[in-house]
């Protein structure tokens, strides 16, 4: 990002795309696109910006990056930060991007997937009762509240395993497919 004396601020095209790509995925993903391309400028920012920049920067109503950014430091994707001599509050966003992907995945389970284990569990237990359950909506439901649950259980296991750890796994990509007898038979399958 570049500022010349009575300039508006400006965007190389590399860096506006990706701000704009974000801002696309965002809407793609559930995401507000003004709060996803704020975040993709915070994140390639070299400095913590305020939201006065951050609006003249994208041409964004200051309540719009306002609001913006409260729900980025909700999902703890953003933090305040001082800066010298300046009383304005400035933004930058997380950059390590095993602890984003975590926090990402940490709100959509507390808003996604713990309301949706709360409701099966509360299903189950209103349907033991209820002879008008069939078996079938029995079994079904007890076998999403087994996959529900279980990938709580995973989720709450990868929370303990160190950021290095997770980056060996997923670079080991395909041979973790291939060690489970998964590979090529189901690649060939598709």
């Amino acid at each position: 990002m570049t500022e010349i004396e009575g300039e508006s601020r400006k965007l190389a095209p590399a860096v506006e795309r990706f701000v704009l790509h974000w801002g696309d995925m965002g809407s793609e993903w559930g995401v507000n696109r003004s709060v996803a391309q704020i975040h993709a400028l915070l994140y390639v920012s070299d400095r913590p910006l305020t939201a006065e920049d951050i609006a003249e920067t994208l041409g964004m109503a200051r309540s719009n990056v306002s609001n913006s950014l409260r729900e980025l430091t909700g999902w703890k994707l953003v933090r305040r930060v001082p800066v010298l001599g300046d009383r304005r509050d400035h933004f930058e966003a997380e950059t390590d991007l095993l602890e984003m992907v975590r926090r990402i995945a940490q709100g959509r389970k507390e808003r996604e997937i713990d309301p949706a284990a709360a409701a099966l569990r509360a299903c189950m237990a209103e349907a033991e009762g209820d002879p008008r359950v069939s078996p079938t909506a029995r079994a079904r439901l007890a076998e999403m509240q087994g996959f529900v649950e279980t990938l709580n259980r995973w989720y709450d296991q990868m929370l303990d395993v160190p950021p290095a750890k997770i980056m060996a796994l997923v670079r080991m990509g395909s041979k973790v497919v291939d060690f489970l007898g998964l590979g090529r038979k189901r690649r060939e399958g598709r």
